[in-house]
């Protein structure tokens, strides 16, 4: 049997700038993003059966790759040349729909296992490549780079997305300031999960790709991330903090819908009860508020109020491995 074990991440600056649609107009993409100890699992294990027999939230059984009906499994399948006689199974530590990148996340690990499974065995930048091929190219989702590449590699790092390439740039911190970084960043999930998709393909200009208003708002979040990473590399988390809820603000500038409302609620009370910054995380319309806060204690206890969970987690700097 073969298991992988694949990072979600959390986005910290220049979200949205590592889709296609933007870098090929705005010239490129900044993004700071980190991945943590929550992962997604994928068991691969020979059929006695000749058939694909996958299992997540589904159980599939079928003859033939086209008879597949989640997209990801197909494609990923067909991708990789890959015959029927196969048992696949993943599972998750946080649902999809959440903000952290499942999708991609999801994908390199698939992508991870079946090459091990067939000894065609891929870097991690390589399997970040193929899985934002199949689900940008083949499968046409309105996405960008972030998630594969994050998942894969692992850790703190800046990502350039370019036409032609994604360059990663490993954030280096001295374990005192990680440590205090890990125990003051904080996740409180929404209660709600939406597909990212969705809410991406609605930034859309229909064939002719983003519209002037949201490339010009991308370019405040890339230049805000630039200014996150800067921030943060100097120890200085207040002026990082105010980067996460101006990040928000430009967000909640593209999308003003119900639940972004009430999240905006939330994010400005968060910091009259002492956080520094808040953002809600991912494209979707739910998922996780990250906020970070000297007086973690305080804030727990502000959220708890509101009746949202908190997901306690580290970082993590192993990107997709096998287990």
């Amino acid at each position: 049997m073969i298991i992988t074990k694949t990072p979600l991440r959390i986005s910290l600056g220049g979200g949205g700038t590592d889709l296609p649609d933007f870098y090929k107009e705005a010239g490129y993409g900044s993004l700071l993003a980190c991945t943590i100890d929550k992962y997604i699992y994928i068991s691969i294990h020979d059929n006695f059966v000749n058939e694909y027999l996958l299992k997540y939230s589904s159980i599939e059984k079928c003859k033939d790759l086209d008879e597949i009906k989640h997209n990801l499994f197909r494609e990923t399948l067909k991708y990789m040349k890959i015959d029927k006689g196969i048992e696949i199974s993943s599972m998750a530590d946080i649902p999809a729909g959440t903000g952290l990148g499942s999708s991609g996340c999801f994908a390199v690990g698939l992508i991870n296992a079946l090459s091990a499974y067939s000894r065609t065995f891929k870097s991690q930048e390589t399997i970040a490549e193929i899985a934002s091929k199949i689900e940008i190219e083949i499968l046409h989702e309105p996405v960008g780079k972030q998630d594969q590449y994050a998942c894969a590699v692992g850790g703190l790092n800046q990502f350039i997305f370019n036409e032609n390439k994604v360059i990663v740039n490993p954030i280096d911190l001295s374990e005192d300031f990680r440590d205090y970084l890990e125990d003051n960043l904080l996740l409180f999930f929404t209660g709600k999960q939406r597909s990212a998709s969705e809410e991406l393909s609605a930034l859309s200009s229909g064939n002719s790709g983003l519209d002037r208003k949201v490339i010009s708002n991308l370019i405040r979040v890339r230049d805000l991330g630039e200014k996150s990473l800067t921030e943060l590399a100097k120890g200085n988390l207040e002026v990082f903090g105010q980067c996460l809820t101006e990040q928000w603000k430009l967000k909640f500038e593209r999308s003003r819908t119900k639940f972004h409302t009430e999240v905006d609620e939330i994010i400005n009370k968060s910091l009259e009860n002492g956080a520094l910054g808040s953002k809600l995380i991912g494209a979707g319309g739910g998922g996780f508020i990250l906020t970070l806060a000297h007086d973690s204690k305080k804030i727990k206890s502000w959220f708890r109020g509101l009746g949202l969970q908190e997901i306690k987690f580290r970082f993590d700097y192993n990107g997709t491995s096998r287990i």
